[in-house]
């Protein structure tokens, strides 16, 4: 048995820390090496470190080992830049210095040898080249740390782009992430690092993520459920897959012309709009968080690009992740607390969503959350930056029992990437003016009794209506092209007339009096807000639409009794 069957489990690839560990128990020797040259790697690094310490050099000396770091990752090959690449979304185990490095670190590698390439096609496919390309690229169109990209044609004349994995990845992966868990289970205890678990258990999860990546019918079919979750959005493109020319090594889908999202002059040149790809690449991004759960981990400028006709095209779909209905509810709540100022409820919600241990003492902590996001929350929206308030966050990771569970990473990485990504094309964008508008739009609509609620505890506190709230987020909403006031009274109106509306119709009637007084000036500034989008012939037709609808329930309601009426008697 090689180290690489040792992983296969029928068709679909995964990792297994217990067969990898007594495969290697067996055979030290293939380890040997490895493990000196990445000794012997490390080891110079950290001398330089300490001597920095020593002599107490500047912070120049702090960046030189920065970009020392970021090289020395790049050069120990594929496993070492993903690790990087997974840490420069880990304030709670890099420091900042490190961090800021870390981001730059991209996964170019010089590519393989072509030869190379065509044959491990030709085994995988089980067909030669000729018989499978009309045309195909002499050299890869791009290079990166797990595998390499050809331009070619099918001989039914469909052009595709071919990702073939580098020769023996599997293997060196393998053995890398087997002494990366040798060494965590030995050091572990006598690392400064504010884990909240085992350092075996994140480096197993890396690992099963890892191999998740470099298979490739499982980017197939993460790519077809993309697809599917965005049949209906004309913004987003994904890429057919050609199943007849993949395996878990060669992967062939449909070629998507177009540009980097970081080369803004082609962008321009085209004609496009930087401003609206920004907003096109910010709203996918929020509806793969919030709607459908299943979110692209990866979205570098690489991984995306800008169409010709004004979509965005994703090209890889190696690094996906999935978030449960209980964990998307606990978010909204998280944001809804957050906008409220409601810190023990957030400190709360960080617990639920694994942040904190479940027996963690949250009442210091609460000041500290205030302290830091207090600050941002009361800052005009325009002024706001994600990357500023996670970097701030993460100085309070060393105060406070805080840890990033490998799914949040994923999330915060991706947050960041796609901010960068906008700041490329736009010095001034502030991720906020996009998102903000979008989530005060899905709440004011509230097409599930689970938003409906959500928004309820945005528009009362401590009992009492929010009358400025909901101006703000009807405000806000309508600074979103996609947002109709009308609609969305048709709605709300719906929903006080429902059984399920019965509590806001009581709390709306004694918001209206609240305080012994008639609240007609907040009823009148929201009529002000929203008059210019009811119209008189469109306020009749949703009226007219609401009773008929009205009609059919009542009548459906009274059929069953009918039938005593009209019956024959029985003789």
């Amino acid at each position: 048995m090689s180290p690489k069957t040792l992983t296969h489990s029928g068709e679909k690839l995964s990792y297994d820390p217990r067969i990898i560990a007594s495969y290697y128990h067996y055979r030290p020797w293939l380890a040997w090496s490895r493990a000196l040259k990445i000794i012997i790697g490390f080891g110079v690094f950290f001398l330089s470190l300490k001597f920095d310490e020593w002599l107490n050099r500047n912070q120049r000396a702090k960046d030189k080992r920065a970009n020392q770091l970021r090289q020395l990752l790049t050069r120990m090959g594929p496993t070492f830049i993903k690790v990087g690449q997974a840490l420069s979304t880990r304030p709670d185990l890099v420091r900042k210095d490190f961090l800021e490095e870390l981001v730059k670190l991209q996964d170019q590698l010089p590519p393989f040898d072509n030869k190379i390439a065509y044959g491990i096609i030709e085994k995988q496919l089980g067909r030669s080249i000729k018989e499978i390309f009309s045309d195909l690229s002499l050299n890869p169109v791009a290079a990166a740390s797990l595998g390499q990209v050809y331009r070619g044609r099918l001989h039914s004349g469909e052009e595709v782009a071919v990702k073939v994995q580098r020769p023996n990845l599997r293997p060196i992966l393998t053995l890398d992430l087997y002494l990366m868990r040798q060494a965590a289970s030995r050091l572990s205890c006598w690392l400064p690092l504010n884990l909240g678990h085992d350092l075996t258990m994140i480096i197993d999860e890396f690992g099963a993520k890892l191999f998740e990546e470099i298979d490739y019918l499982n980017e197939g079919r993460n790519a077809e459920e993309f697809a599917t979750n965005f049949h209906n959005d004309s913004c987003v493109k994904v890429p057919s897959i050609y199943w007849r020319y993949t395996s878990n090594e060669v992967l062939t889908l449909e070629w998507l012309d177009g540009f980097k999202l970081n080369d803004t002059k082609r962008i321009r040149a085209a004609g496009l709009d930087p401003e609206e790809i920004i907003k096109i690449g910010v709203i996918s991004g929020l509806k793969q968080l919030l709607e459908h759960g299943f979110f692209h981990a990866d979205p570098h400028p690489g991984n995306l690009i800008a169409m010709p006709n004004g979509t965005m095209g994703y090209i890889d779909f190696g690094m996906m992740d999935q978030l449960d209905e209980s964990t998307k509810e606990i978010l909204v709540d998280a944001i809804i607390h957050l906008v409220n100022q409601d810190y023990n409820y957030l400190a709360e919600d960080y617990v639920k969503l694994g942040f904190l241990a479940p027996n963690t003492d949250i009442r210091p902590i609460v000041p500290a959350l205030e302290a830091l996001l207090g600050n941002a929350i009361n800052q005009n929206v325009g002024d706001f930056n994600f990357k500023t308030i996670t970097d701030q966050f993460s100085e309070l990771m060393y105060d406070y029992p805080f840890r990033i569970p490998a799914k949040f990473a994923l999330i915060i990485r991706s947050l960041i990437t796609q901010e960068g990504i906008a700041l490329s094309l736009n010095k001034y964008f502030k991720i906020v003016e996009v998102a903000y508008p979008y989530v005060a739009r899905r709440l004011l609509t509230g097409e599930s009794p689970q938003l409906r609620q959500r928004l309820l505890n945005i528009l009362f506190k401590n009992g009492k209506f929010q009358w400025q709230r909901l101006e703000n987020l009807i405000l806000v909403a309508r600074t979103d092209g996609s947002f109709d006031v009308l609609p969305t009274a048709r709605l709300g109106i719906q929903y006080l007339l429902s059984e399920e509306g019965k509590f806001l119709r009581r709390q709306l009637l004694l918001a209206l009096t609240e305080d012994e007084r008639l609240h007609t000036e907040e009823v009148q500034r929201l009529w002000e807000l929203v008059k210019d989008d009811l119209q008189p012939n469109r306020l009749l037709d949703v009226a007219f639409s609401m009773l008929t609808k009205f009609s059919r329930e009542g009548a459906a309601a009274m059929i069953p009794k009918a039938p005593s009426f009209f019956s024959t008697p029985q003789n």
